[in-house]
């Protein structure tokens, strides 16, 4: 008789958390984002609630009209190294993109990591979907959809054939004999494919956990097709408990399709949480939050998915401008969801603009209610888990506090880790060494 599922829990480094005003909040540290107290105390508060990981998003292009949290924060694999220093069992994943970034590299940077941490690493695969990116990187041309995930399926092919350079054992160290390592368990790739020439091996062992668990975002139907090829759990975004299930199904019959099981993959829904003593005080959090932004920083905000649009270049309280296929080299899904959402429920786009900005925290109430929510979620196959985003800045520790226990008296979540990696938290089985014959 199988254990019964387990619930899988994360959480996202944010800055301020809430919307994009939140740093104005009365209970937020103004410099969150490059505030390594403030990063600190969120880490640990997670293990204290024994979290699976935390996760830092990140992005390769800003201007002006960019997220204040966008404009000055840490790069991903640097907070997250010292991070490691501090913590002893938390998952440590960071964003890195397969279209600005060398295979090499980023396979050294992770395997890195995973040393370091002693096997909580994990690698937040993205493409980049803001054109401006190419602007940074010496590029005339930013990579269009389909191309960019062509890319990160070799990408993904090269790093993890590096990550399998040598044999877990590989490293003999014997003083006596003066033998380092053993050289039939080293092995070179000698990649040479559409996109990249990569000979190999790795410059560092093979990692604690085999390799780095390896995240994937994105749902298109290429990014679908990716994660269902290589990851070993998605963040991924849905309004409603139906979109949800509709997209948990299909990832889970593509992995089928690539000779996997259902479980060898998570699916982690991001959501906003706001956990208050009863309806009015929740109320009352939200109005705090949504009041700090204005129209100008909420157009701003919405043009971000949208190329960096200029919205204001149209009327506020007429419907939402038809402007075509724009979006679809960017964020693709959201842009689609959003031109979709408006023309069914007639917005304008003052109220498109107000609702991105400052979105309603999909489970919101006492703790006993978000709960409720997230276990209807898990328990209806929407979610194998969730990446927690504070609704308001001071909402994470009142989650930890109040709605794990609650998840953890009802049987759904752990109360201590099972093991010292990330890949035994999400349990995980260890993969095979790619040139080792079973």
């Amino acid at each position: 008789m199988s254990a019964p599922r387990q619930l899988r829990l994360g959480t996202i480094l944010h800055g301020a958390s809430g919307n994009m005003s939140a740093w104005r909040h009365p209970a937020a540290v103004a410099d969150a984002s490059i505030n390594f107290n403030f990063v600190k105390e969120t880490a640990l508060k997670a293990e204290e609630g024994k979290l699976d990981f935390i996760f830092v998003a990140d992005g390769l292009y800003i201007n002006e009209k960019s997220i204040p949290h966008f404009l000055n924060r840490f790069e991903p694999l640097t907070v997250l190294s010292a991070l490691a220093t501090i913590t002893s069992r938390l998952g440590l994943v960071g964003t890195l993109s397969t279209s600005y970034s060398e295979p090499f590299t980023v396979a050294r940077q992770f395997a890195s990591l995973d040393h370091l941490s002693n096997g909580r690493a994990g690698w937040h695969v993205v493409t980049s979907p803001l054109e401006g990116s190419a602007k940074n990187f010496s590029r005339d041309q930013h990579p269009e959809h389909a191309l960019r995930y062509r890319i990160a399926d070799e990408y993904l092919d090269v790093v993890k054939g590096l990550w399998d350079s040598w044999e877990e054992d590989a490293f003999i160290r014997d003083k006596a004999s003066g033998q380092f390592f053993d050289p039939q368990k080293l092995h070179a790739l000698n990649h040479q494919g559409d996109f990249f020439k990569v000979a190999g091996p790795l410059n560092i062992g093979r990692t604690p956990q085999g390799r780095p668990i390896v995240f994937q975002a994105g749902a298109s139907d290429d990014g679908k097709k990716l994660a269902a090829k290589h990851a070993d759990a998605i963040f991924t975004h849905h309004e409603s408990l139906q979109e949800a299930q509709a997209f948990y199904r299909d990832v889970k019959q593509q992995l089928e399709i690539n000779g996997r099981r259902p479980e060898e993959l998570h699916i982690f829904q991001g959501v906003s949480v706001i956990v208050g003593d009863d309806a009015e005080d929740v109320e009352n959090q939200y109005q705090t939050t949504a009041a700090l932004v204005s129209v100008t920083d909420a157009l701003n905000y919405l043009g971000r998915y949208f190329e960096h649009h200029d919205f204001a270049q149209y009327p506020l309280d007429e419907p939402f401008p038809d402007i075509g296929d724009l979006g679809q080299n960017s964020f693709r899904s959201t842009t689609d969801e959003i031109k979709r959402n408006a023309r069914e429920r007639h917005l304008t786009l003052r109220q498109v603009a107000l609702e991105a900005a400052s979105p309603r925290p999909r489970f919101a109430g006492t703790p006993e209610q978000v709960a409720d929510g997230l276990q209807q979620w898990f328990d209806a196959h929407a979610a194998d888990g969730f990446i927690i985003q504070g609704g308001t800045p001071d909402t994470f520790p009142r989650f930890v506090d109040q709605v794990v226990p609650l998840l953890q008296a009802r049987g759904l979540f752990r109360r201590d880790y099972p093991g010292t990696t990330l890949r035994d938290s999400l349990g995980l089985a260890q993969p095979a060494n790619q040139f080792v014959k079973q």
